[in-house]
């Protein structure tokens, strides 16, 4: 395929996406559909392959989705240049030493706009001294030619860190550069340059307010620290130790100072603002100070429960990321109740397949 028709046919793409997605927020939405596109190659920061070992020889492989067959992975053109560049020279290293390649049987990658990388190793046997001085060796190697790399050993409760297990992001959003700790095995954003609009996209939505925001699901912070300028204050929830723990890097590292995470759970979060319950993850906040205006939900493919959903519905103004749209739509049939859907957009997180990430603003009828 010339790299004309590539064009065109991600263009054909897109314009189905929003077509099937317009359908879907009718009944809901009136709205212009806001459409981002990604770029065509390049675009993943992460990427994980099964490897294949033929004698002499060691590959990355995927599986086709249909026929389940393995084929053979040299280029992966959706990751960018750095994961491209780091799936050769990590090859290079691996297939001359028996001791870093012995039973190994997956490789992933994580990496971002700044150029660091981490690279995890998956073993079927348990790594020795002899394995960490050979990963120690190739990542001085490997240091000559990237930025900044480190190398991971994960075998059966066992995950050994050559360098750090997390890259230090750098992401450009209105004219700034965000820094964000991303730790390896957690969820991150893949398509780093689409994260941006998304985040540009909910910043232009909700105006600027002395009042207070809510994040929930907020992981280490993607959506809360940037839209920490447009509000008074920001407490974003997240039970998930290790985002929380970055997040609280990235509050630091970007120098924002009206910003607080709590790990606590939607349902816990909930009953303490509702009901006054004392959590001890919730000491020095006095969350009777807080007026929140605006309450933003980025949650998993499965939507919202009950619950959640009942929860926001007390909110003004409710901003709504998600990476399902058909839960998406499940969920609006409730919220549509007590608010409107006043802006819509589409995120091109992942060309070439049939998903979508789908943002909506809605706003509380009584409050039109």
């Amino acid at each position: 395929m010339t790299a004309h028709t590539h064009s065109l046919a991600y263009t054909a793409q897109l314009e189905e996406k929003k077509h099937r997605l317009s359908q879907l927020l009718a009944p809901f939405s009136e709205n212009e559909l806001t459409v981002f596109p990604s770029l065509e190659h390049g675009y993943r920061m992460r990427a994980e392959f099964r490897v294949w070992h033929d004698g002499d020889d060691l590959y990355h492989i995927m599986f086709n989705s249909e026929t389940k067959e393995k084929y053979r992975v040299d280029r992966f053109p959706p990751a960018c240049s750095t994961i491209n560049d780091m799936m050769k020279a990590l090859l290079d290293l691996l297939k001359p030493s028996d001791t870093l390649r012995r039973k190994l049987f997956q490789i992933d990658y994580l990496s971002g706009l700044s150029g660091e990388i981490v690279v995890s190793l998956l073993y079927h046997r348990q790594l020795d001294d002899a394995w960490e001085q050979e990963a120690q060796n190739a990542r001085e190697i490997l240091l000559k030619q990237f930025a900044n790399v480190s190398i991971i050993g994960r075998a059966r409760k066992q995950k050994i860190i050559i360098g750090n297990d997390f890259i230090i992001e750098k992401l450009p959003v209105n004219n700034r550069i965000y820094l964000f700790k991303h730790v390896e095995n957690s969820f991150t954003q893949p398509n780093a340059r689409i994260n941006c609009k998304m985040i540009e996209w909910a910043m232009s939505v909700c105006q600027s307010s002395n009042t207070d925001l809510l994040e929930m699901y907020c992981g280490a912070g993607n959506f809360s620290l940037p839209m920490a300028s447009q509000f008074r204050r920001v407490i974003g929830t997240e039970i998930a130790k290790p985002s929380v723990a970055a997040a609280q890097y990235n509050i630091a590292a970007n120098h924002i100072e009206n910003v607080e995470i709590v790990r606590l759970s939607a349902e816990e979060f909930t009953e303490a603002l509702k009901t006054n319950r004392q959590f001890s993850r919730l000491n020095g906040i006095d969350l009777s100070d807080y007026q929140f205006s605006t309450v933003l939900v980025d949650p998993p493919r499965a939507g919202l429960d009950e619950d959640s959903l009942a929860m926001i519905q007390d909110y003004p103004e409710i901003i709504y990321i998600s990476c399902n749209p058909q839960t998406l739509v499940d969920n609006l049939a409730t919220l549509s109740k007590t608010h409107k859907v006043t802006a819509n957009a589409l995120f091109d997180q992942f060309p070439f397949t049939h998903h979508m990430e789908v943002g909506v603003l809605l706003k509380r009828i009584s409050d039109e």
